[in-house]
């Protein structure tokens, strides 16, 4: 069995990283490069970067900070927001990112993916999908989560791993800041439909969520924020625990 991966993400906004509940009640969470540089010594095996406005407010993702926390880490780091071309793909891995996320502009424009894959492999496309459950579906959201498209989660998780992302990033936006666990329904049904890895992300609040994530589903990681941001679940606590439960994890 592969082993599952930890993921802290840093949802940056206004050049500090911050966390919300759904989606909303945006609050600080502190300095970017110093929570990346913890959690490198704290045993993160991959950190993830996104910038939540930058689609919104129409511009590019922030390089100058992208390439600020690479010089401070040496575990794979994926970089999303504003990606709207292979030549942004081009910027943020000269920043120093291993692979880039990708959302709303695949959304808009599919063949995106196919481009990045051709250009980069398609173990650099990291397709994020914000999906909410409505009237008993599960439906992708874009911009941020502010807008509906007519995209069934499913669907588009098949129709994006065809066209080539190496991976899926799938948050649940009912579950995401609430800390009661992940949506593990549609983590799974997601899981077993593709052929690439699915990284959970929304709801975790306990190191039960996490065994429960990958004791019931296929993912290959989980990604949490708040609860690492404020020491609420120690990294290496989590991994000692997962193990202690036969869940095979990295060491670092």
């Amino acid at each position: 069995m592969l082993k599952k991966r930890i993921i802290p993400c840093l949802d940056i906004k206004d050049g500090r990283t911050v966390k919300g509940i759904n989606f909303e009640s945006i609050k600080d969470a502190g300095d970017p490069i110093e929570l990346a540089r913890r959690y490198v010594s704290e045993g993160a095996d991959e950190l993830v970067f996104l910038d939540i406005t930058a689609t919104v407010e129409k511009r590019k993702t922030l390089v100058d900070l992208v390439k600020n926390i690479s010089k401070e880490i040496d575990i794979p780091f994926t970089v999303g927001g504003g990606i709207n071309c292979v030549e942004d793909v081009e910027s943020i891995i000269s920043a120093g990112a291993d692979k880039v996320s990708i959302n709303s502009s695949a959304v808009k424009r599919p063949k995106l993916i196919r481009e990045i894959a051709d250009r980069f492999g398609s173990q650099c496309v990291v397709l994020a999908i914000d999906t909410k459950f409505i009237d008993n579906e599960w439906i992708v959201f874009v911009n941020g989560g502010r807008t509906a498209t007519e995209l069934r989660t499913t669907s588009w998780a098949k129709t994006v791993t065809e066209l080539g992302a190496g991976e899926i990033l799938l948050t649940s936006m009912n579950n995401d800041g609430t800390k009661d666990g992940f949506a593990l329904p549609i983590v799974e049904e997601v899981s077993e439909l593709v052929n690439v890895p699915v990284i959970a992300s929304g709801g975790a609040g306990s190191m039960q969520d996490f065994k429960d994530l990958f004791s019931q589903t296929r993912a290959t990681a989980g990604l949490a924020a708040s609860i690492f941001h404020y020491n609420e679940i120690p990294i290496q606590a989590l991994k000692t625990y997962l193990k202690t439960n036969e869940i095979p994890v990295r060491c670092r």
